[in-house]
């Protein structure tokens, strides 16, 4: 019996063949283990848009509790018909306990050892929830921001993880600002950062954290008057135009690369205009993705 993060129990067939679930597949044939004559290997196969729960570790020692949706591959050789799925639902819930940033390279080492594979990949996509105090008041909500990270692990010990946050928070057009006599246009902005770790852990938070002190303003679960007033008036105080959003981010992730807690990332905002039928967009990329993560897809 194995436990998940919620204590619900989940029963695992022996590995080794023993049992009555062992010997009655031992005895029919595995035709996924047959040689296949077409010689063309396959990159990744295995099983994904898995909905799972799963317990986050969080930075300050709590614990979020959300669902995740998982995929889980790897590589097939050119001489094999194919692979074996249920072993991936059977690893993960051996490892659900390990389903995090900080420990997914053992649940990839398990899908080497249980595949027998030479390269094993993972990615989960998941809500986080976080507590958001309003800025006068203090009534506290919970804020959802998207969350996911993906991991490679080979066979002869290289690794590879990129972590991601998706948040929205509010820009306010700076040119709307400067030419008219009063107000200005705002819009919310989606702004996403992906970062390759180097052995240092980056807190989901931390990522967070730094798209929404770069914005005009943070979102709010809920806010009185007064705190609407502090919201907009912190807004009009600080416009930003979709490129000085990602200028930056990018500078406090260039801090985290110099100081070798990263080695790559990522950052992108998606302003979603409210004086126009389209949008306003703009990415910056520095530093090495790792050979192995960027060639997988997103």
């Amino acid at each position: 019996m194995v436990k998940n993060g919620n204590g619900n129990g989940v029963t695992i067939a022996p590995k080794n063949g023993n049992g009555a679930n062992g010997s009655a597949s031992a005895a029919l044939p595995d035709v996924q283990k047959t040689q296949d004559e077409r010689g063309i290997a396959i990159d990744e196969v295995g099983v994904s848009n898995i909905k799972f729960p799963v317990s986050m570790p969080l930075r300050d020692g709590g614990v979020a509790n959300t669902v995740a949706n998982i995929s889980m591959r790897v590589a097939l050789p050119h001489y094999e018909k194919g692979t074996h799925m249920s072993r991936f639902m059977i690893a993960l819930h051996e490892k659900v306990d390990e389903l995090g940033p900080a420990s997914v390279k053992n649940v990839l080492q398990h899908l080497l050892e249980l595949l027998d594979s030479e390269t094993a990949y993972l990615d989960m996509s998941f809500p986080l929830f976080l507590n958001r105090p309003a800025p006068v008041t203090g009534i506290s909500g919970l804020l959802d921001y998207e969350c996911a990270f993906k991991g490679v692990l080979q066979k002869d010990g290289t690794y590879e993880k990129h972590i991601e946050v998706r948040v929205t928070a509010a820009s306010l057009c700076p040119c709307s600002k400067n030419i008219s006599q009063y107000g200005a246009h705002n819009q919310r902005s989606l702004i996403t950062i992906k970062v390759r770790e180097t052995d240092d852990l980056v807190w989901f938070e931390d990522l967070v954290e730094i798209a929404e002190r770069n914005a005009s303003c943070q979102m709010y679960p809920i806010l009185k008057r007064p705190d609407e007033k502090a919201v907009t008036e912190r807004a009009y105080e600080n416009p930003k135009f979709v490129e000085d959003i990602v200028r930056d981010v990018a500078g406090e992730l260039l801090d985290l690369k110099k100081s070798n807690k990263i080695r790559w990332f990522f950052v992108s905002s998606n302003n979603y205009e409210s004086i126009h039928n389209h949008d306003a967009y703009a990415q910056i990329e520095r530093g090495d993705p790792g050979k192995l993560l960027s060639r997988s897809s997103d």
